[in-house]
């Protein structure tokens, strides 16, 4: 009789629900798995090495491309290591913008992941209803910054600059008829905030039609009900963080437990989940836009009645105003300074996190007095969860492992930086 052996295949880097660049090699028995190894490193662009050679500013687009659905969120963690370093705090109304355009972030992040999750589990509405919301938040990306995801708006000492008064539209060319360019443009006839407001209003009935879509849905429950169990006290030792580690029960919210900009001044829940399986943390995932939604507005509310600076008055850090750069000798000078060399931080090392829409991202800075860091290490969420996948997978469905990739939310920028 012929011996039964495991086999081993390839799943990606070139399947579509391996989120770009995984390989993961899987040992079957069947259809059972054995054993799940992922290959990382398919996407190691040397971003921590590269910040080695440049001043302290120019890496901050570096940070847009590292988990590249949740730009603003890595911004603030390098950007936050940056002031921690100089012992700078940046304005109030700054601080306002940041955890608004968090919060815009997070509900980004999440909706890609909730379309691109379903989509790999086989529901394709979801997708098309998410990417329709995402299209509103990419255009506050494109109002502030310029770019509908590369932002590099937030700066050390503050944001590149103040919320628009005049909302972008759409013009008519771009459209077939005047009845569209209205309905289009329903919203946009104020400013961003008043475009925002309106967001937040509609986005609780958006989030009911995904879980009307899946929440009771049987076959969305019989693929992640019980599938990629990981229990509170083995989630810790593994370093999950963000919905990974609250999915399995634990509370732990570094905007709540180590509070950063102004999130002692808004108030929010955290959601927890209970069984720390798929379906789980797509219910603490769900929660977190509503609790998102929530924040945006009170940054609303704010920032309409609290105008003020945006960024700090310090010309060694923050650029003069260019009509000052054009009478002012010593303002052209400190632009001029500030574009070519950049500043010099004190000797130290310093550490600041954030509370990434995936977990705790971090940039551990090393200073040796230079324009630029002499070490920098980024703590990537996505990284601890993905060395988790052997023991997550064993003994499911090769199916299963689909679900599991979705639910870690895995974007390989961060994993292999």
């Amino acid at each position: 009789m012929a011996e039964i052996r495991n086999f081993t295949i390839n799943f990606g880097p070139q399947h579509p629900a391996a989120h770009g660049v995984l390989r993961l090699v899987l040992e079957m028995d069947g259809e059972v798995i054995e054993r799940a190894d992922p290959h990382v490193g398919l996407l190691h662009r040397g971003t921590e090495k590269l910040a080695e050679a440049k001043p302290w500013n120019q890496s901050i687009g570096y940070m847009d491309r590292l988990d590249y659905v949740s730009m603003m969120c890595n911004e603030h963690g390098y950007v936050g290591a940056i002031e921690k370093l100089l012992g700078i705090e940046p304005p109030l109304r700054a601080r306002y913008i940041r955890v608004m355009f968090d919060e815009i972030t997070r509900i980004l992040n999440h909706l890609l992941w909730l379309g691109s999750h379903a989509l790999d589990v086989g529901a394709m509405t979801v997708f098309l209803y998410c990417f329709r919301e995402r299209e509103d938040l990419m255009d506050c990306y494109e109002a502030v910054s310029g770019a509908r995801m590369h932002a590099t708006y937030y700066r050390p000492g503050g944001v590149y600059r103040d919320l628009p008064d005049q909302m972008t539209r759409y013009e008519k060319e771009h459209l077939g008829s005047e009845r569209e360019l209205l309905y289009r443009n329903r919203a946009r006839g104020g400013s961003l905030l008043d475009f925002i407001e309106d967001f937040t209003e509609r986005f609780p009935k958006l989030v009911d039609e995904y879980e009307t879509l899946l929440t009771d849905n049987r076959i969305w429950k019989q693929r992640l009900v019980g599938i990629g169990v990981v229990p509170p006290e083995r989630a810790r030792q593994l370093g999950f963080s963000g919905p990974m580690l609250r999915g399995s029960g634990i509370a732990w919210d570094l905007r709540k437990k180590q509070p950063y900009a102004v999130y002692d001044q808004v108030d929010f829940d955290i959601p927890v989940g209970t069984n720390g399986d798929c379906y789980d943390r797509y219910l603490v995932r769900i929660e977190e836009m509503r609790q998102s939604n929530r924040i945006i507005r009170q940054c609303v509310e704010w920032l309409r009645a609290n105008p003020g600076p945006v960024m700090i008055d310090d010309h060694k850090i923050a650029p003069p105003p260019r009509a000052k750069m054009k009478e002012d000798m010593e303002a052209l000078i400190h632009h001029f300074k500030l574009f070519t060399e950049g500043y010099s931080t004190p000797e130290g090392e310093v550490y600041f996190a954030v509370e990434a829409p995936k977990g705790e991202f971090g940039c551990y800075i090393v200073s040796d007095g230079a324009n630029k860091p002499y070490r920098l290490k980024i703590r990537a969420p996505g990284f601890a969860h993905l060395s988790a996948m052997d023991e997550m997978a064993k003994g499911h469905m090769l199916a299963d492992v689909v679900a599991i990739i979705g639910t870690m939310d895995i974007v390989f920028g961060e994993i292999d930086r």
